[in-house]
């Protein structure tokens, strides 16, 4: 079987939301796995990487267990994240720090689902695809439609009101975003929730502070 390779986000995790685990592609029956953001690695059934078992695989698919219990990864999909419980939401202060590639990465939440995102000062809003939209469980369609600038010229997008934000232990609530028709990687952490924010930048690390 031919490889399947697709580009994969790298995450910096936190350890109350459990671990990052994406399915970057097989080779014949082993997975290629990334976990918390580290370089794929490729695992047969029955091996354990960063004490995720690969249980299974079949297509493009891979059934993992963590902690006992089990999870479907796809190719192509969001990253899963596994093993963990999540903390209650609270807290000022949120610290990042940069993945090898110069980005800002973090796990966190969208309306209480879990959620990528790559700080992205540039953007005016938060910005996601459609399929990750829906995958969250945002009505986008019925949000105010906008006209998007994109590679391949103007495109149709909406404007939507996400009922919550959470970075690590930070919630954030009633935070403005774009939705997109095209997919994307991960999901633009933008300025209608780092304005929140008092940002400071120290050699590989980003320290957002909330603003009263």
């Amino acid at each position: 079987m031919r490889a399947a390779c697709l580009a994969a986000v790298l995450l910096a995790c936190a350890p109350a939301f459990g671990q990052s685990v994406a399915l970057q592609g097989m080779l014949g029956n082993r997975a290629l796995l990334i976990v918390d953001g580290s370089p794929p690695k490729t695992v047969a059934p029955g091996d354990t990487f960063k004490g995720v078992k690969v249980v299974s695989t079949a297509g493009d698919q891979a059934v993992v267990e963590v902690g006992g219990k089990r999870h479907t990864l796809r190719v192509g999909e969001a990253p899963a994240s596994v093993g963990g419980s999540g903390g209650a939401p609270g807290g000022d202060r949120i610290v990042l720090t940069a993945s090898s590639g110069g980005h800002f990465l973090s796990e966190g939440r969208i309306n209480g689902r879990a959620a990528y995102f790559m700080v992205d000062t540039g953007a005016t809003s938060i910005g996601l695809g459609a399929a990750e939209a829906e995958r969250l469980g945002i009505d986008y369609k019925s949000g105010q439609p906008v006209r998007m600038g994109t590679a391949n010229g103007v495109a149709l997008g909406w404007r939507v009101m996400l009922a919550s934000v959470r970075i690590r232990e930070v919630e954030v609530r009633d935070v403005e975003a774009v939705v997109g028709q095209q997919p994307m990687p991960y999901i633009l952490l933008g300025n209608s929730f780092l304005n929140r924010f008092q940002m400071k930048r120290e050699n590989d690390q980003m320290v957002l502070e909330r603003r009263y």
